[in-house]
C-alpha cells in the first residue's frame, strides 16, 4: 500500500476540524428578526388578558399617536428583569400596550402585582397565534407601532436601561 495514501484521512479531519474552529469563531445573529417591519400589523382582536384591562385589537395602533407594543408572559424571567425599564418608559410618556403569550389572568394579576403594570392594554394570545404572525420569536420582545400601524422597529430581549433613550428616540421618529 502507498504510504501518502495514509496521510489522506489525516489531513481531511486537520482541514474539517479546521473549519468547524474557523465558524465557531465567526460572530452571527442569532435573533430571529420579524419581516413584518416596515409592514402594517396583521389584522387581530385579542380578548383582555384579565379583568378590568381592556383587549386589544389592530384599530387601537391606527390613532395616529406611535406606541409600544411588549410581548410577554407571567413565566418569563427576562420580562420581569425589563419591568423596571417599561416604568421609565411609560413615565416618560409612552404607550405601552401588551400581548401576554400562552397565560392565566391569575398569573398575569400577579405578574403585574409584582412588577408593575405599565400597559394601557392587554391582550391574551394563548396559542401564541398573533406572536408568530408578527414573527416575533420569543419573549420579551417590543415593537414600535407608527400611527398607522405600521411596525416600526422591533426590539429582540429585555429592555435594558441604555435601551430606553433608544426606543423613545424609535417613538418619536415613527411619528
Amino acid at each position: 500500500m502507498n504510504r501518502r495514501l495514509l496521510w489522506i484521512p489525516l489531513l481531511a479531519f486537520v482541514a474539517i476540524a479546521g473549519l468547524f474552529a474557523w465558524m465557531l469563531s465567526q460572530q452571527s445573529d442569532r435573533q430571529v428578526r420579524s419581516r413584518l417591519v416596515g409592514k402594517p400589523l396583521p389584522a387581530f382582536s385579542l380578548l383582555a388578558a384579565l379583568p378590568g384591562k381592556p383587549g386589544l385589537a389592530t384599530a387601537a395602533f391606527r390613532t395616529g399617536q406611535p406606541r409600544l407594543l411588549n410581548i410577554f408572559g407571567s413565566w418569563c424571567v427576562p420580562c420581569a428583569a425589563e419591568a423596571p425599564q417599561l416604568a421609565k418608559l411609560k413615565q416618560a410618556g409612552a404607550t405601552i400596550d401588551a400581548i401576554a403569550i400562552r397565560d392565566t389572568p391569575g398569573d398575569v394579576a400577579r405578574f403585574l402585582s409584582t412588577n408593575g403594570d405599565p400597559f394601557a392594554a392587554i391582550g391574551d394570545d394563548r396559542d401564541s397565534s398573533l406572536q408568530l404572525a408578527l414573527g416575533s420569536s420569543g419573549v420579551p420582545e417590543t415593537f414600535v407601532i407608527d400611527g398607522q400601524g405600521r411596525i416600526a422597529h422591533q426590539h429582540i430581549g429585555a429592555i435594558r436601561d441604555e435601551d430606553v433613550p433608544v426606543l423613545l428616540a424609535k417613538l418619536k421618529a415613527a411619528r
